[in-house]
């Protein structure tokens, strides 16, 4: 009898030593870094991330941070190329559809910053980096290829950026729920008189973001098409 509860005190002892054994952690990596920031950044905002949050997040200590990266504006410079980063379609061939890869990068590019909302607001302040950048090269090669000429190809640029911008930080900060919508357009309905138009094009009921863009889009491209 000694010896089975002899026996039963080391299995269980075994396995309260399996149990307590301490997770290893991935080794620490500037990708790694950033992902995490990204993460982090994505689900508490850019007023989120701190160096020491971001150590927590990773299992490290925030000294250990500074071999791979020089400061938290450059994981903010860091965080924000990423989610920019253009592939392209899933099927890259040659086309002379200049118009459809106009469109699929702006779309993308949108999409982008949906997904992550801090990144819309954030760019305008950063530095410009080599996702972006070549996102910007591709579509001033596509339209210069397209036929604008060089001398309008930085106004075609700009007014492409500030589309895909306005609609981007609109889209992610008008934050209305349908009843609130439905109200708004209520009370506009009752002073019609002094606001006929909206009011009849139900403009605060329009929810069609996606749409809306890309119809806003075909408009801007329509002045760029060659003649």
């Amino acid at each position: 009898m000694a010896a089975k509860h002899s026996g039963a005190r080391i299995k269980r002892s075994q396995r309260i030593s399996v149990v307590q054994e301490p997770r290893s952690e991935p080794p620490l990596s500037r990708e790694r870094i950033v992902a995490t920031a990204v993460e982090l950044l994505d689900a508490q905002g850019l007023d989120g991330l701190t160096m020491r949050r971001l150590a927590d997040r990773l299992g490290s200590g925030v000294m250990s941070l500074y071999w791979h990266v020089n400061n938290k504006e450059d994981v903010f410079d860091l965080a924000l190329d990423s989610v920019l980063e253009y592939r392209g379609p899933p099927q890259m061939v040659e086309s002379q559809d200049w118009r459809g890869e106009v469109v699929h990068m702006l779309e993308d590019w949108r999409a982008s910053m949906l997904r992550h909302p801090w990144s819309a607001s954030l760019l305008p302040r950063r530095a410009l980096g080599p996702n972006i950048l070549s996102r910007l090269e591709l579509l001033s090669k596509t339209l210069s290829g397209a036929g604008v000429a060089d001398t309008d190809l930085n106004v075609t640029i700009w007014s492409l950026w500030n589309y895909v911008m306005g609609a981007t930080i609109t889209r992610a900060s008008f934050d209305l729920s349908d009843d609130d919508r439905a109200a708004a357009q209520q009370r506009l309905t009752r002073l019609s008189e002094r606001y006929p138009t909206i009011e009849r094009s139900r403009l605060l009921l329009d929810s069609d973001w996606d749409g809306a863009f890309r119809k806003g889009l075909d408009f801007l491209l329509d002045g760029l098409a060659p003649r």
